[in-house]
C-alpha cells in the first residue's frame, strides 16, 4: 500500500510568515520544492494563499519573500484611522492585496495547479461553506476554471479586516477561517471521503501560524456579559475550531499519522496585521524547522509524490 502525504496550513494574516519561513527552511535542507512532496495541500486564508502558490510551482522561499513585501503594502496606514474604519467598515482596502496577488499569480487558474488543492471560503448569501477545489474528482467540474487571484481574495477576506470578495458569478464570499481556520480535519475528510485514500496510508503535516493560550479564567468564576465576551469570543471559537479539527484528523487518520507544528507564544506577541514582527516570525519559522526536520525528513521528504493528473483540464 502506498502512502499519501497531506500538507495543511492555518489562517492567520501576516502570521503566515511563520509557515512560509518554516517550509522555506525545510526546502533549503532537502534542496527541492515543498510542492513536490505532497499529494494534497489544504490552506485557509493566509494558508490558502501559500497553498495556491505552492500548487503553481512557487518555492516556499519565493512565497516567504512575497510575504515580506506584501505585509507593509497591505497592512499600512495610520493605526488610529484604521481603528475608526474598522468600527463601521473593513479596516483595510482590498486594493493593495489584490494588486500584489495579481502581480504574483497573474492570470493563472486553479486548473494549472501541480497539486490537489482545497481552499475553504464562506458564502454570505446562503450561509453555507464554499470550498474551492482542483479537479481531483469527477464531481469537481467548475472550480478549475477560477483565477487563482480570485480564490486567494475569497479565502482571505477576513471580516472587519477586508471587504467581502464577490466571485465572477456574483457570490459574496468571506474568509474560510470562519469555519475552518485550521483545516486539517477537513483535509482528512477530503482524503478519505472524496479521494478514497485508506486512513492508514495518510501522513499529515499540519502547520499553524503560532498559538496563544486562551484566557477566560474570570468567566469560570463570575457570569460574564456582552462587554467581556465581545473581546474574547473570536479567540475562544478559533481555539475550539482548531482543537476539534485536530481531534477529527487524529480520530480518522490515527494520532501517529499527524504532525502538528504550531508553537505557543505569549499573548499579543504577534497579530494578524502586526507587520513590525515579520522578522521575528521569519526567525521563529526557521528555528522551529531546524528542530523538526530530523523527525519530518523520513516521514514526508524521503521521495517525491506521483504527478497529479486532474480529471478535467484547461
Amino acid at each position: 500500500m502506498g502512502v499519501f502525504r497531506i500538507l495543511t496550513i492555518d489562517g492567520g494574516g501576516i502570521k503566515g510568515v511563520f509557515p512560509a519561513s518554516f517550509l522555506a527552511t525545510v526546502e533549503d535542507t532537502i534542496n527541492n520544492k515543498i510542492g513536490n512532496y505532497f499529494d494534497l495541500i489544504v490552506g485557509t486564508s493566509t494558508g490558502g494563499i501559500i497553498a495556491l502558490g505552492l500548487g503553481l510551482g512557487f518555492s516556499a522561499k519565493e512565497l516567504l519573500e512575497f510575504y515580506e513585501k506584501l505585509g507593509p503594502l497591505v497592512f499600512s496606514g495610520n493605526p488610529f484611522i484604521c481603528f475608526l474604519r474598522q468600527l463601521g467598515f473593513s479596516k483595510y482596502d482590498q486594493g493593495p492585496l489584490k494588486e500584489a496577488l495579481t502581480k504574483r499569480f497573474g492570470e493563472h487558474k486553479l486548473g494549472e495547479s501541480k497539486n490537489r488543492l482545497v481552499i475553504p471560503s464562506f458564502n454570505l448569501e446562503t450561509g453555507e461553506v464554499h470550498v474551492y477545489k482542483t479537479s481531483h474528482h469527477l464531481r469537481l467540474m467548475r472550480d478549475y476554471k477560477e483565477k487563482v487571484t480570485d480564490v486567494a481574495l475569497a479565502t482571505a477576506a477576513a471580516p472587519t479586516y477586508f471587504p467581502t470578495q464577490r466571485s465572477i458569478s456574483g457570490v459574496p464570499l468571506i474568509d474560510g477561517g470562519i469555519w475552518a481556520n485550521n483545516p486539517v480535519g477537513f483535509a482528512v475528510v477530503e482524503a478519505i471521503g472524496i479521494l478514497g485514500w485508506p486512513r492508514e496510508s495518510l501522513r499529515i503535516l499540519s502547520i499553524g501560524c503560532t498559538a496563544t493560550a486562551v484566557d477566560v479564567s474570570s468567566a469560570r468564576l463570575v457570569p460574564r456579559g456582552m462587554i467581556y465576551w465581545s473581546t474574547k469570543i473570536v479567540e475562544v471559537f478559533m481555539s475550539g475550531q482548531s482543537s476539534a479539527s485536530i481531534g477529527i484528523a487524529q480520530l480518522l487518520a490515527g494520532h501517529e499519522n499527524l504532525v502538528r507544528i504550531n508553537p505557543v507564544v505569549p499573548k499579543n506577541r504577534f497579530g494578524l496585521d502586526k507587520i513590525n514582527e515579520i522578522g521575528s516570525l521569519k526567525g521563529l519559522g526557521d528555528s522551529e524547522a531546524r528542530k523538526a526536520i530530523p523527525a519530518l525528513k523520513d516521514k514526508f521528504f524521503c521521495s517525491q509524490v506521483e504527478e497529479f493528473k486532474p480529471v478535467y483540464r484547461l
